[in-house]
């Protein structure tokens, strides 16, 4: 939950606020990278809360592998068809991860 509101899911709110930069007119040209980071807080919690609870709609198994997947497609569904959008699911601490995250990151870039 959001410390502001104590309603509001956290990702819900990250995919509201993905939606108005994704398609504000500023970055209706512009591709967008994003990382959704704290991978291994994410592998922990799915273990524990259900994911049903900030997407009741979801039907997959209740792990982190079809959870983090069906997450990554919402985040793709809120921006154009037209945008070239990259995401990443890293973990800061995992320097094998940030270092294969940054390279596809370089690679986008210089192609761009």
């Amino acid at each position: 939950k959001l410390d502001e509101d104590n309603v509001t899911n956290r990702l819900r709110e990250s995919l509201l606020l993905f939606h108005q930069i994704c398609n504000n007119k500023w970055f209706l040209e512009t591709s967008i990278i994003l990382f959704l980071n704290k991978k291994d807080i994410f592998e922990r919690k799915i273990q524990k809360k259900n994911i049903t609870d900030a997407f009741p709609e979801y039907t997959g198994a209740q792990n982190y592998e079809e959870a983090s997947k069906y997450i990554l497609a919402q985040f793709e569904k809120q921006c154009s068809d037209k945008k070239s959008i990259f995401l990443h699911i890293t973990c800061a601490t995992d320097t094998g991860n940030i270092r294969h995250v940054f390279a596809a990151v370089r690679t986008i870039i210089l192609n761009e």
